[in-house]
Protein backbone atom coordinates (compact mmCIF):
# COMPACT_ATOMS: atom_id res chain seq x y z
CA UNK A 1 0.00 0.00 0.00
CA UNK A 2 1.55 3.63 -0.98
CA UNK A 3 2.33 5.66 1.62
CA UNK A 4 -0.31 8.75 2.52
CA UNK A 5 0.14 12.40 2.82
CA UNK A 6 -1.47 15.67 2.76
CA UNK A 7 -0.37 18.83 0.81
CA UNK A 8 -0.76 21.88 2.99
CA UNK A 9 -1.08 25.78 1.33
CA UNK A 10 -1.23 23.38 -2.14
CA UNK A 11 -1.83 25.81 -4.85
CA UNK A 12 -2.25 24.04 -8.50
CA UNK A 13 0.03 20.99 -6.87
CA UNK A 14 3.08 21.17 -8.17
CA UNK A 15 4.47 19.45 -4.43
CA UNK A 16 1.27 17.04 -5.19
CA UNK A 17 2.88 15.88 -7.62
CA UNK A 18 6.38 15.78 -7.18
CA UNK A 19 5.17 13.46 -4.00
CA UNK A 20 2.27 11.44 -5.87
CA UNK A 21 5.93 10.75 -8.32
CA UNK A 22 7.61 9.37 -5.84
CA UNK A 23 4.83 7.06 -4.29
CA UNK A 24 2.55 8.49 -2.37
CA UNK A 25 -0.60 8.92 -2.50
CA UNK A 26 -2.12 12.42 -1.80
CA UNK A 27 -5.69 12.04 -0.25
CA UNK A 28 -6.05 15.65 0.61
CA UNK A 29 -5.07 19.42 0.12
CA UNK A 30 -5.58 22.44 1.25
CA UNK A 31 -5.68 25.92 -0.09
CA UNK A 32 -8.11 28.93 0.12
CA UNK A 33 -7.97 30.11 -3.04
CA UNK A 34 -10.91 28.28 -5.02
CA UNK A 35 -9.23 28.86 -8.05
CA UNK A 36 -6.15 27.37 -7.16
CA UNK A 37 -8.42 24.50 -5.45
CA UNK A 38 -10.59 23.77 -9.10
CA UNK A 39 -7.30 23.09 -11.24
CA UNK A 40 -5.84 21.22 -8.39
CA UNK A 41 -9.15 19.12 -8.52
CA UNK A 42 -8.73 18.99 -12.57
CA UNK A 43 -5.23 17.03 -12.08
CA UNK A 44 -5.59 15.28 -9.04
CA UNK A 45 -9.35 13.71 -9.29
CA UNK A 46 -9.29 11.63 -6.58
CA UNK A 47 -7.64 13.86 -4.27
CA UNK A 48 -10.04 15.45 -1.24
CA UNK A 49 -9.70 19.10 -2.04
CA UNK A 50 -10.24 21.63 1.09
CA UNK A 51 -11.08 25.27 -0.11
CA UNK A 52 -10.70 26.86 3.00
CA UNK A 53 -8.17 28.26 5.37
CA UNK A 54 -5.80 26.14 7.30
CA UNK A 55 -6.56 28.07 10.19
CA UNK A 56 -9.02 26.55 12.27
CA UNK A 57 -8.78 23.49 10.21
CA UNK A 58 -8.51 20.63 12.66
CA UNK A 59 -5.85 17.21 11.75
CA UNK A 60 -9.24 15.27 12.48
CA UNK A 61 -11.40 17.27 9.83
CA UNK A 62 -8.72 16.78 7.52
CA UNK A 63 -8.71 12.81 8.67
CA UNK A 64 -12.81 13.27 8.41
CA UNK A 65 -13.20 14.92 4.94
CA UNK A 66 -10.55 12.95 2.74
CA UNK A 67 -11.60 9.31 4.15
CA UNK A 68 -8.37 8.13 5.17
CA UNK A 69 -9.69 7.10 8.46
CA UNK A 70 -6.35 6.13 10.92
CA UNK A 71 -4.48 5.33 8.41
CA UNK A 72 -0.92 6.78 9.42
CA UNK A 73 0.01 9.88 7.50
CA UNK A 74 3.54 9.60 6.13
CA UNK A 75 4.16 12.84 5.46
CA UNK A 76 2.26 16.82 5.82
CA UNK A 77 4.28 19.28 3.64
CA UNK A 78 4.12 22.99 2.74
CA UNK A 79 4.90 26.72 2.19
CA UNK A 80 3.11 28.64 4.69
CA UNK A 81 2.99 32.13 3.57
CA UNK A 82 5.10 34.28 6.55
CA UNK A 83 6.26 37.64 6.47
CA UNK A 84 9.07 36.48 8.31
CA UNK A 85 10.22 39.29 10.61
CA UNK A 86 9.91 39.55 14.55
CA UNK A 87 8.86 42.52 15.87
CA UNK A 88 11.24 44.54 18.78
CA UNK A 89 10.71 42.01 21.84
CA UNK A 90 8.10 39.83 20.18
CA UNK A 91 9.20 36.69 19.28
CA UNK A 92 8.29 36.51 15.43
CA UNK A 93 5.76 33.26 15.54
CA UNK A 94 3.75 35.19 18.00
CA UNK A 95 3.26 37.92 15.12
CA UNK A 96 -0.48 37.43 13.88
CA UNK A 97 0.69 37.96 10.68
CA UNK A 98 2.57 34.54 10.86
CA UNK A 99 -0.32 32.74 12.07
CA UNK A 100 -0.24 30.45 9.27
CA UNK A 101 3.33 29.04 9.96
CA UNK A 102 1.97 28.07 13.60
CA UNK A 103 -0.86 26.27 11.75
CA UNK A 104 1.34 24.32 9.85
CA UNK A 105 2.98 23.38 12.86
CA UNK A 106 0.15 22.31 14.65
CA UNK A 107 -1.57 20.90 11.58
CA UNK A 108 1.27 18.10 11.54
CA UNK A 109 1.14 17.46 15.13
CA UNK A 110 -2.20 16.67 15.31
CA UNK A 111 -2.16 14.49 12.21
CA UNK A 112 0.76 13.02 14.50
CA UNK A 113 2.50 12.37 11.04
CA UNK A 114 5.49 10.33 10.48
CA UNK A 115 7.63 13.26 8.64
CA UNK A 116 6.79 16.98 7.01
CA UNK A 117 8.33 19.02 4.68
CA UNK A 118 8.78 22.84 5.05
CA UNK A 119 9.71 25.12 1.90
CA UNK A 120 9.82 28.64 1.75
CA UNK A 121 11.58 31.47 0.37
CA UNK A 122 15.48 31.60 0.65
CA UNK A 123 15.36 35.19 1.90
CA UNK A 124 14.02 33.12 5.34
CA UNK A 125 17.41 32.40 6.46
CA UNK A 126 19.10 35.67 5.99
CA UNK A 127 19.65 38.25 8.58
CA UNK A 128 17.25 39.38 11.23
CA UNK A 129 14.82 36.35 9.30
CA UNK A 130 16.99 33.58 10.62
CA UNK A 131 15.59 34.23 14.30
CA UNK A 132 11.94 33.37 12.66
CA UNK A 133 13.57 30.34 11.35
CA UNK A 134 15.22 28.97 14.63
CA UNK A 135 11.88 29.68 16.43
CA UNK A 136 9.83 27.69 13.78
CA UNK A 137 12.27 24.84 14.27
CA UNK A 138 11.72 25.26 18.59
CA UNK A 139 7.81 25.32 17.75
CA UNK A 140 8.46 21.63 16.14
CA UNK A 141 10.85 20.30 18.67
CA UNK A 142 8.48 21.45 21.39
CA UNK A 143 5.77 19.15 19.46
CA UNK A 144 7.84 16.09 19.46
CA UNK A 145 9.77 16.28 15.87
CA UNK A 146 13.72 15.93 15.27
CA UNK A 147 14.93 17.90 12.55
CA UNK A 148 17.81 17.32 10.04
CA UNK A 149 20.14 20.05 10.46
CA UNK A 150 21.09 22.53 9.33
CA UNK A 151 18.27 23.44 6.96
CA UNK A 152 19.30 23.35 3.25
CA UNK A 153 18.31 25.57 0.30
CA UNK A 154 17.84 23.90 -2.61
CA UNK A 155 18.82 25.16 -6.30
CA UNK A 156 16.13 23.50 -9.00
CA UNK A 157 18.33 23.75 -11.29
CA UNK A 158 20.46 21.26 -9.63
CA UNK A 159 17.55 18.63 -10.16
CA UNK A 160 16.90 18.90 -13.89
CA UNK A 161 14.55 22.05 -14.07
CA UNK A 162 15.85 24.39 -16.56
CA UNK A 163 15.31 27.78 -14.38
CA UNK A 164 16.81 28.78 -11.36
CA UNK A 165 14.88 28.60 -8.19
CA UNK A 166 15.88 28.45 -4.67
CA UNK A 167 13.77 27.28 -2.19
CA UNK A 168 14.09 27.01 1.74
CA UNK A 169 13.73 23.14 2.75
CA UNK A 170 13.13 21.94 6.74
CA UNK A 171 12.71 18.13 6.50
CA UNK A 172 11.65 16.94 10.18
CA UNK A 173 10.61 13.38 11.40
CA UNK A 174 8.62 12.55 14.16
CA UNK A 175 11.29 11.31 17.46
CA UNK A 176 11.86 8.08 17.44
CA UNK A 177 12.02 7.36 13.30
CA UNK A 178 14.98 7.71 11.32
CA UNK A 179 15.37 11.16 9.59
CA UNK A 180 15.57 12.12 5.91
CA UNK A 181 18.66 12.91 4.05
CA UNK A 182 18.66 16.48 2.02
CA UNK A 183 18.75 15.06 -1.84
CA UNK A 184 21.91 15.38 -3.46
CA UNK A 185 22.50 17.30 -7.07
CA UNK A 186 21.23 15.05 -9.94
CA UNK A 187 22.69 17.54 -12.69
CA UNK A 188 24.85 20.39 -13.46
CA UNK A 189 22.99 23.99 -14.39
CA UNK A 190 23.35 24.20 -18.31
CA UNK A 191 25.11 27.71 -17.12
CA UNK A 192 27.80 26.10 -15.37
CA UNK A 193 31.00 24.60 -15.81
CA UNK A 194 30.29 20.72 -15.29
CA UNK A 195 33.31 20.29 -12.80
CA UNK A 196 31.83 16.50 -11.44
CA UNK A 197 30.64 13.13 -13.28
CA UNK A 198 27.07 14.53 -12.85
CA UNK A 199 25.14 15.29 -16.26
CA UNK A 200 24.30 18.57 -17.76
CA UNK A 201 21.42 20.10 -17.03
CA UNK A 202 18.36 20.96 -19.41
CA UNK A 203 18.44 24.35 -21.31
CA UNK A 204 15.19 26.55 -22.31
CA UNK A 205 15.93 25.00 -25.86
CA UNK A 206 15.85 21.54 -24.38
CA UNK A 207 12.49 22.41 -22.45
CA UNK A 208 11.04 24.67 -25.14
CA UNK A 209 12.16 23.52 -28.63
CA UNK A 210 9.62 20.72 -29.73
CA UNK A 211 6.45 22.75 -28.67
CA UNK A 212 4.29 23.99 -31.59
CA UNK A 213 4.59 28.02 -31.44
CA UNK A 214 1.04 29.03 -30.37
CA UNK A 215 1.19 32.06 -32.72
CA UNK A 216 1.06 29.32 -35.90
CA UNK A 217 -2.93 28.94 -34.39
CA UNK A 218 -5.40 31.97 -34.47
CA UNK A 219 -7.90 29.77 -32.26
CA UNK A 220 -5.29 30.47 -29.33
CA UNK A 221 -6.65 33.96 -29.24
CA UNK A 222 -9.84 32.44 -28.07
CA UNK A 223 -8.79 29.79 -26.59
CA UNK A 224 -5.93 27.95 -24.32
CA UNK A 225 -6.06 24.90 -26.50
CA UNK A 226 -5.51 23.51 -30.18
CA UNK A 227 -5.14 19.66 -31.32
CA UNK A 228 -1.92 20.02 -33.77
CA UNK A 229 0.28 17.43 -34.68
CA UNK A 230 2.74 19.64 -35.60
CA UNK A 231 5.06 18.46 -33.03
CA UNK A 232 9.31 18.87 -32.73
CA UNK A 233 11.88 16.67 -32.07
CA UNK A 234 12.29 16.62 -28.26
CA UNK A 235 14.84 16.43 -26.35
CA UNK A 236 15.56 14.09 -23.55
CA UNK A 237 14.18 16.59 -21.29
CA UNK A 238 11.07 17.41 -23.47
CA UNK A 239 10.57 13.41 -23.89
CA UNK A 240 9.91 13.51 -20.34
CA UNK A 241 7.55 16.06 -20.08
CA UNK A 242 5.41 14.67 -23.11
CA UNK A 243 5.33 11.32 -21.07
CA UNK A 244 7.20 9.15 -23.78
CA UNK A 245 8.53 6.20 -22.09
CA UNK A 246 7.39 4.68 -18.89
CA UNK A 247 9.86 6.06 -16.59
CA UNK A 248 8.44 9.41 -17.32
CA UNK A 249 5.35 8.52 -15.11
CA UNK A 250 7.95 7.87 -12.44
CA UNK A 251 5.82 6.18 -9.52
CA UNK A 252 3.22 8.28 -10.40
CA UNK A 253 -0.51 7.37 -11.89
CA UNK A 254 -0.67 7.90 -15.55
CA UNK A 255 -3.28 10.05 -16.67
CA UNK A 256 -5.79 9.23 -19.67
CA UNK A 257 -4.87 12.63 -21.96
CA UNK A 258 -4.35 13.43 -25.67
CA UNK A 259 -0.47 13.88 -25.81
CA UNK A 260 -1.49 16.38 -29.37
CA UNK A 261 -3.35 18.22 -27.51
CA UNK A 262 -1.81 21.93 -26.66
CA UNK A 263 -2.82 23.48 -23.75
CA UNK A 264 -2.55 26.12 -21.68
CA UNK A 265 -1.83 28.29 -24.76
CA UNK A 266 -3.81 31.14 -25.21
CA UNK A 267 -2.05 33.64 -27.41
CA UNK A 268 -0.90 37.13 -26.22
CA UNK A 269 -1.00 40.17 -28.79
CA UNK A 270 2.13 42.20 -28.68
CA UNK A 271 2.72 45.18 -30.62
CA UNK A 272 5.22 46.08 -33.32
CA UNK A 273 6.95 48.22 -30.97
CA UNK A 274 6.80 45.80 -28.35
CA UNK A 275 8.43 43.11 -30.90
CA UNK A 276 10.83 45.35 -31.90
CA UNK A 277 11.91 46.00 -28.10
CA UNK A 278 12.46 42.54 -27.73
CA UNK A 279 14.15 41.91 -31.16
CA UNK A 280 16.89 44.20 -29.44
CA UNK A 281 17.28 42.94 -26.09
CA UNK A 282 20.35 40.20 -25.72
CA UNK A 283 19.83 36.71 -24.56
CA UNK A 284 20.07 36.29 -20.40
CA UNK A 285 19.35 40.47 -20.24
CA UNK A 286 16.27 42.61 -19.29
CA UNK A 287 14.20 44.19 -21.52
CA UNK A 288 14.79 48.26 -20.29
CA UNK A 289 10.63 49.35 -20.77
CA UNK A 290 8.87 45.27 -19.35
CA UNK A 291 11.62 44.91 -17.63
CA UNK A 292 11.15 40.66 -19.10
CA UNK A 293 14.08 38.65 -18.86
CA UNK A 294 15.31 37.10 -22.24
CA UNK A 295 15.69 33.33 -21.95
CA UNK A 296 19.40 32.33 -23.24
CA UNK A 297 18.72 29.19 -25.22
CA UNK A 298 21.38 27.57 -24.35
CA UNK A 299 21.48 28.62 -20.68
CA UNK A 300 18.27 28.71 -17.80
CA UNK A 301 15.32 30.60 -16.77
CA UNK A 302 15.39 33.34 -14.23
CA UNK A 303 12.94 32.75 -11.49
CA UNK A 304 9.69 32.56 -12.36
CA UNK A 305 7.46 34.82 -10.37
CA UNK A 306 3.49 34.68 -9.29
CA UNK A 307 2.99 38.15 -10.18
CA UNK A 308 0.38 39.92 -7.91
CA UNK A 309 -3.33 40.25 -7.33
CA UNK A 310 -6.07 42.53 -8.31
CA UNK A 311 -6.42 43.61 -4.26
CA UNK A 312 -3.11 44.59 -4.81
CA UNK A 313 -3.72 47.38 -8.03
CA UNK A 314 -1.45 44.50 -10.36
CA UNK A 315 -2.78 41.59 -12.62
CA UNK A 316 -0.10 40.47 -14.71
CA UNK A 317 2.56 38.00 -13.83
CA UNK A 318 6.04 38.48 -15.31
CA UNK A 319 6.58 35.93 -18.35
CA UNK A 320 9.89 35.99 -19.99
CA UNK A 321 10.20 36.41 -23.42
CA UNK A 322 11.07 33.25 -25.41
CA UNK A 323 14.43 32.68 -26.82
CA UNK A 324 13.97 32.21 -30.42
CA UNK A 325 10.29 33.87 -31.13
CA UNK A 326 9.79 37.35 -30.05
CA UNK A 327 6.66 37.12 -27.44
CA UNK A 328 6.87 36.41 -23.81
CA UNK A 329 6.64 32.87 -23.24
CA UNK A 330 3.01 30.91 -22.53
CA UNK A 331 2.05 29.53 -19.85
CA UNK A 332 2.62 25.86 -21.36
CA UNK A 333 6.20 27.31 -22.55
CA UNK A 334 6.16 28.39 -18.30
CA UNK A 335 4.98 24.81 -17.27
CA UNK A 336 7.81 23.49 -19.28
CA UNK A 337 10.31 25.45 -17.54
CA UNK A 338 9.50 24.47 -14.18
CA UNK A 339 9.50 21.06 -14.74
CA UNK A 340 5.60 20.39 -14.84
CA UNK A 341 4.51 17.33 -17.87
CA UNK A 342 2.23 18.52 -20.59
CA UNK A 343 -0.79 16.15 -19.33
CA UNK A 344 -0.70 18.94 -16.42
CA UNK A 345 -3.04 21.41 -17.02
CA UNK A 346 -3.03 25.10 -15.38
CA UNK A 347 -6.59 27.80 -14.91
CA UNK A 348 -7.36 28.79 -18.54
CA UNK A 349 -6.52 32.79 -18.26
CA UNK A 350 -2.86 33.76 -18.62
CA UNK A 351 -2.78 35.46 -15.56
CA UNK A 352 -4.11 32.52 -12.98
CA UNK A 353 -2.27 30.15 -14.92
CA UNK A 354 1.42 31.78 -14.53
CA UNK A 355 0.43 32.84 -11.09
CA UNK A 356 -0.38 28.80 -10.37
CA UNK A 357 3.47 27.93 -12.44
CA UNK A 358 5.21 31.19 -10.22
CA UNK A 359 3.71 29.57 -7.15
CA UNK A 360 4.60 26.26 -7.31
CA UNK A 361 7.56 24.31 -6.40
CA UNK A 362 9.11 22.55 -9.10
CA UNK A 363 7.64 18.67 -9.41
CA UNK A 364 11.27 17.55 -9.89
CA UNK A 365 12.50 19.24 -6.94
CA UNK A 366 9.35 17.96 -5.41
CA UNK A 367 10.26 14.40 -6.54
CA UNK A 368 13.80 14.29 -5.34
CA UNK A 369 12.42 15.44 -1.76
CA UNK A 370 9.97 13.14 -1.88
CA UNK A 371 11.99 10.31 -2.43
CA UNK A 372 14.29 10.69 0.38
CA UNK A 373 10.64 10.70 2.52
CA UNK A 374 10.58 7.39 0.35
CA UNK A 375 14.27 6.31 1.64
CA UNK A 376 13.71 7.11 5.50
CA UNK A 377 10.31 5.40 5.89
CA UNK A 378 12.17 1.86 4.44
CA UNK A 379 9.56 2.18 1.14
CA UNK A 380 10.12 0.62 -1.93
CA UNK A 381 7.56 2.45 -4.19
CA UNK A 382 5.92 0.80 -7.05
CA UNK A 383 4.09 1.52 -10.16
CA UNK A 384 0.69 1.76 -10.28
CA UNK A 385 -1.01 -0.31 -12.46
CA UNK A 386 -4.47 1.69 -13.32
CA UNK A 387 -4.93 4.99 -14.87
CA UNK A 388 -6.59 8.25 -13.82
CA UNK A 389 -9.13 9.86 -15.85
CA UNK A 390 -8.28 14.18 -15.49
CA UNK A 391 -11.41 16.39 -14.18
CA UNK A 392 -14.03 17.83 -16.06
CA UNK A 393 -12.17 20.76 -17.87
CA UNK A 394 -15.00 23.28 -16.63
CA UNK A 395 -12.56 23.46 -13.69
CA UNK A 396 -10.15 25.23 -15.39
CA UNK A 397 -12.63 27.88 -16.59
CA UNK A 398 -14.10 29.13 -13.05
CA UNK A 399 -13.57 32.82 -12.41
CA UNK A 400 -13.50 33.29 -8.46
CA UNK A 401 -17.11 32.97 -7.85
CA UNK A 402 -17.93 30.11 -10.16
CA UNK A 403 -14.91 28.45 -8.57
CA UNK A 404 -16.43 29.57 -5.20
CA UNK A 405 -20.11 27.98 -6.32
CA UNK A 406 -18.80 24.78 -7.00
CA UNK A 407 -16.95 23.90 -3.70
CA UNK A 408 -20.04 25.45 -1.70
CA UNK A 409 -18.37 28.39 -0.23
CA UNK A 410 -18.23 32.21 0.13
CA UNK A 411 -15.89 34.38 -2.26
CA UNK A 412 -13.18 35.00 -0.27
CA UNK A 413 -11.40 37.75 -2.06
CA UNK A 414 -11.17 41.46 -1.13
CA UNK A 415 -13.12 43.96 -2.73
CA UNK A 416 -12.05 47.64 -3.90
CA UNK A 417 -14.59 50.53 -3.70
CA UNK A 418 -14.90 51.52 -7.28
CA UNK A 419 -15.04 55.62 -6.16
CA UNK A 420 -12.11 56.04 -3.88
CA UNK A 421 -9.74 52.77 -4.73
CA UNK A 422 -9.92 52.51 -0.91
CA UNK A 423 -9.89 48.48 -0.11
CA UNK A 424 -13.16 47.83 1.54
CA UNK A 425 -12.03 44.56 3.35
CA UNK A 426 -14.20 42.77 5.99
CA UNK A 427 -12.69 41.59 9.01
CA UNK A 428 -12.46 38.33 8.22
CA UNK A 429 -10.20 35.60 8.48
CA UNK A 430 -9.92 33.98 5.20
CA UNK A 431 -9.67 37.56 3.33
CA UNK A 432 -6.75 38.75 5.68
CA UNK A 433 -5.03 34.90 5.06
CA UNK A 434 -5.65 35.68 0.86
CA UNK A 435 -3.64 39.33 1.54
CA UNK A 436 -0.88 37.20 3.32
CA UNK A 437 -0.70 34.39 1.00
CA UNK A 438 -0.25 37.24 -2.44
CA UNK A 439 2.08 39.40 -0.86
CA UNK A 440 4.20 35.99 0.28
CA UNK A 441 3.65 34.68 -3.74
CA UNK A 442 4.98 38.62 -5.01
CA UNK A 443 7.94 38.07 -2.81
CA UNK A 444 8.69 34.30 -3.46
Amino acid sequence: MRPIAIDLFAGAGGMSLGFEQAGFDVVGSVDIDPIHCAVHKFNFPECTVLPRSVSGLSGGEIRKQSGMGRREVAVVFGGAPCQGFSMIGHRALDDPRNSLVRDFVRVVSELNSAYFVFENVKGLTVGHHRMFLEELIQAFGDCGYTMQLPWQVLDAARFGVPQRRERLILLGARKGLQLPEYPLPTCVPSDRLRTSNLPKGPTCKDALGDLPDAEAFTELLDTDEVWTNNWGIPSAYARAMRCIGRGSWHYGYRRQWDPHLLTSSLRTNHTKISRRRFANTQPGQIERISRFYKLPADGLSNTLRAGTDSARGAFTSPRPIHHRYLRCVTVREMARLHGFPDWFRFHATKWHGARQIGNAVPPPLARAIADCIIEALGVQPEHPERSVVLGNADLLRFDMSQASTYFGIRVPISRRDRKSGAKKRKQHEIEAELDRQNLFAALS
